[in-house]
């Protein structure tokens, strides 16, 4: 089981929402109303870890270890959220998200292939590494900053989490794991391609909702976060890279073969068909 490790490494790595936030160090000078709006959008997006776990929980109803995974993932996922409406609380009361706002964004996900949402969540904890630390950068005030930073980290640990369950799949299912991984990461790596931002709280999950069947769609703002990513933290051609590669770094190292662009790992995918 992978689940006993990955505790153990993430226990050691948590970070304490009372202890180690310098809520102390807060500049109301240092915040503007714009970004204050942009961490409102954040938590409510964060919330809906909720139905992701549930998803997953459904999804994969027959594999105990990755199940137990969840609850590491979905507190730190939750703890998220949290700690951005613990800033609002504290400094800008008026943005605190409602609860039938929080509500919004909770539905219930059409069921999906569990090797592709695996892949795709994967890629999600890689570009959300990406997002947070440009946001981190973007701020101005320090404690949301600092925020922002052990908010990157967590994700980061995420993506390696998942990385773990994907080369665990390789080793029980062969190609069909790797024609999952592929498929997926062609998509979520073609950014170039793409008319909205890649990420699972930006794809259609539940067709009966359609069009609302997005998380970002359910938010107060449907538009923030094309916004938040071009105008505000400027996420760019170089950010975007990043991303990118790391997706098919790790691809590399999970297939055993180089890629250093998107055509190649789409050859690849092709050469498992």
């Amino acid at each position: 089981m992978l689940y006993p490790e990955l505790f153990r490494t993430l226990e050691s790595a948590r970070w304490n929402m009372a202890e180690d936030i310098p809520w102390s160090d807060f500049d109301p000078a240092l915040l503007t109303d714009e970004q204050a709006v942009t961490i409102k959008m954040n938590a409510i997006t964060e919330w809906s870890a909720l139905p992701a776990t549930e998803m997953f929980l459904r999804d994969n109803s027959t594999d105990s270890d990755f199940a137990a995974f969840m609850s590491i993932w979905f507190y730190e996922e939750q703890k998220h959220s949290l700690v951005l409406m613990e800033y609002l609380r504290r400094f800008r009361p008026e943005l605190q998200p409602t609860e039938a706002e929080l509500d919004a964004v909770r539905f219930e996900f059409d069921p999906a292939p569990p090797l592709e949402t695996l892949m795709l969540h994967f890629c999600g904890e890689v570009r959300l590494t990406q997002w947070y630390r440009r946001a981190a950068e973007w701020h101005t005030e320090p404690v949301i900053k600092n925020i922002y930073d052990h908010i990157s980290r967590d994700e980061a640990r995420h993506g390696g989490a998942y990385l773990k369950y994907m080369k665990r799949a390789i080793e029980r299912s062969g190609d069909e794991a790797r024609r999952a991984f592929a498929k997926l990461g062609v998509l979520m790596a073609n950014s170039s391609r793409s008319a909205r931002p890649l990420h699972p709280t930006n794809l259609h999950v539940a067709q009966q909702f359609f069009p609302r069947d997005t998380v970002q769609s359910r938010v107060p703002d449907p538009d923030w976060l094309e916004h938040w990513l071009d105008t505000q933290i400027d996420f760019d051609r170089d950010c975007e890279a990043r991303v990118v590669g790391g997706i098919l770094r790790n691809l590399s190292s999970l297939f055993g073969q180089k890629f250093d662009t998107v055509s190649e790992l789409n050859r690849y995918r092709k050469s498992l068909a």
